[in-house]
């Protein structure tokens, strides 16, 4: 029988409590791991100045879309119309003007950006969330799977993601549900073939042979060890992308087959302005200036990411 130590503990206990010990001291050094990784990220980022930039424009036009309500009553200011305020050029009442039927275009603007960035991150998390799981699947298994899977994408690939957006929401109709199924089916393969190329390039490694030893199940491999190492091209193409989908989104709405009026969408707002641009510019300035600044933001942020995610950079 083992006997109790002076202070009242068996061996067991000992063992338990070091046990307990050991695995907290773990589960330490893999939370120290984490942050000084984001650190070092992070740290990169910021060396790129364009980058930073991008982020504070991001983070502004998120802010303005997220407190649009606040800032400018919908129903009053971005949807009523009032003819004997229409063409009014910017001033106190109305900063950025009034459009051709009187309403307020900073109003629209501001609310528009709230569905240009829903949108693109909606189709942005639905073309990823399917892409990633077709990516796997083809990636990890390989062989007839594979080919049959990526000759798919290839041909939905093979057509232009403005002219297949178009094609299906001609079919469906406009609306903003019938954009977002178009959005999304036009952007699966990308991901697709970014998640199967960030796997094939995991595949070999030890960790994965390791895992595969152990008796992990496939599901497991692939969401819990291979997909979280992968994740730095995907956050870069899921940036680069939401900025082609914003730009994509405009280009239906200003051709009629994007975002119903009198909802406010940059893209139809561009559209609306263009019969007065010659006497009222600033009809179709500002639409195209808060497209160019959401799309520029993206595409900096989207590049320092790759620059502070790219493993040759690492110490």
């Amino acid at each position: 029988m083992l006997r109790p130590k002076g202070n009242g503990m068996s061996i067991e206990d000992i063992a338990i409590n070091r046990n307990g010990a050991k695995g907290t001291e773990k589960k330490e050094r893999i939370a120290i791991k984490k942050r000084s990784q984001f650190k070092s990220i992070w740290f990169r980022f910021r060396k790129n100045k364009l980058a930073v930039v991008g982020l504070v424009l991001l983070f502004s036009i998120i802010s303005v879309a997220i407190f649009a309500n606040v800032i400018a009553n919908y129903e009053q200011r971005a949807i009523r119309q009032n003819i004997s305020q229409r063409l009014q050029t910017p001033d106190r009442e109305h900063i950025f003007g009034t459009d051709h039927v009187g309403r307020d275009i900073f109003a629209r603007i501001i609310h528009g950006s709230r569905i240009s960035i829903s949108l693109g991150l909606l189709t942005v998390l639905i073309a990823l969330t399917i892409g990633a799981i077709i990516g796997s699947v083809s990636g990890y298994y390989g062989g007839t799977i594979d080919n049959v899977l990526m000759r798919i994408m290839d041909v939905i690939l093979a057509v232009p993601n403005i002219l297949m957006a178009i094609s299906i929401v001609a079919a469906l109709g406009p609306g903003m549900r019938n954009l977002l199924i178009a959005m999304s089916l036009a952007q699966i393969p990308t991901y697709a073939r970014v998640v199967r190329a960030s796997i094939l390039s995991i595949m070999g490694q030890e960790f994965i042979e390791a895992a595969h030893a152990c008796g992990t199940r496939d599901k497991r491999i692939i969401f819990r060890h291979i997909l979280p190492n992968a994740i730095g091209p995907i956050i870069v193409q899921s940036t680069l992308g939401m900025a082609s989908i914003i730009l994509t989104i405009s280009a239906l709405s200003f051709v009629g087959l994007g975002i119903e009026p009198p909802m406010p969408e940059w893209g139809s707002m561009l559209s609306e302005g263009r019969i007065h641009m010659r006497n009222f510019p600033h009809l179709v300035v500002i639409p195209g200036l808060a497209i160019v600044t959401a799309v520029l933001s993206l595409n900096l942020i989207g590049d320092g990411l790759r620059d502070a995610l790219d493993p040759k950079l690492k110490n």
